[in-house]
């Protein structure tokens, strides 16, 4: 017997998304729309939905390097970002594609960057077969950011990273929000900026661990 996506997926939002305190209409129906089995590798096909991370890349060694995030943190990072119907969002290593889709949904327009060229190029395919066409992926290094389309009314970053590149503030729009994991393991937390007049500022999310993405490791530093 196949597996049940539809109810798995059901069973998904119902128990790993709703019970972690996300009530946003919009986000919830993203999640129950999505197919989510067609975002992951085929060998975990049958494991698309557990409430964890699976991976998507390795490096050369055969180890993993790249993951679909969680159900659950990421759709806490996707209420936290409020994203309206009007938004034009850039999504910072999308990996397959999933948040992208998810997104898709619920904003005007996502400009997807991955530096990763095979795992670009599989976002794209996907979603453009599944029908998500106002999502452009593109590639290049995730810290830069994607300049040619700033500004932008929502900036996600699908990892966590050790230091946020300030370059990406100036692709914000003026009220414009930026979500990101900061931090190592257990130790990281979800935090929103808001740039307002100018300026940047910081407001602390929720506690979370996820898988870091590539590109932003702090720069080292000389001690005397």
């Amino acid at each position: 017997m196949g597996i049940d996506f539809d109810l798995a997926r059901t069973k998904m939002v119902d128990n790993q998304i709703r019970t972690t305190d996300v009530t946003s209409h919009a986000v919830l129906d993203a999640f129950q729309s999505v197919a989510r089995e067609e975002f992951v590798p085929s060998n975990f096909r049958a494991l698309a939905y557990i409430d964890d991370d699976i991976p998507i890349a390795t490096d050369g060694g055969g180890r993993p390097q790249r993951y679909l995030m969680e159900p659950s943190p990421l759709a806490k990072l996707l209420q936290l970002a409020d994203v309206r119907k009007d938004s034009v969002v850039l999504e910072i290593g999308c990996g397959t594609g999933y948040a992208s889709a998810l997104l898709s949904l619920i904003a005007d327009s996502v400009v997807a960057l991955e530096c990763d060229e095979a795992l670009a190029g599989q976002a794209a395919e996907t979603l453009s077969r599944l029908g998500y066409d106002n999502v452009a992926v593109v590639t290049g290094d995730l810290e830069a950011g994607y300049p040619p389309e700033a500004p932008y009314d929502v900036i996600m970053i699908g990892g966590a990273v050790e230091e946020l590149p300030r370059v990406l503030f100036d692709q914000m729009r003026d009220g414009g929000r930026l979500v990101v994991v900061e931090g190592h393991g257990n130790a990281s937390r979800a935090n929103l900026y808001v740039r307002e007049g100018g300026y940047t500022a910081p407001r602390h999310g929720f506690n979370t661990s996820v898988k870091p993405l590539p590109g932003f490791a702090k720069a080292e530093t000389f001690v005397f």
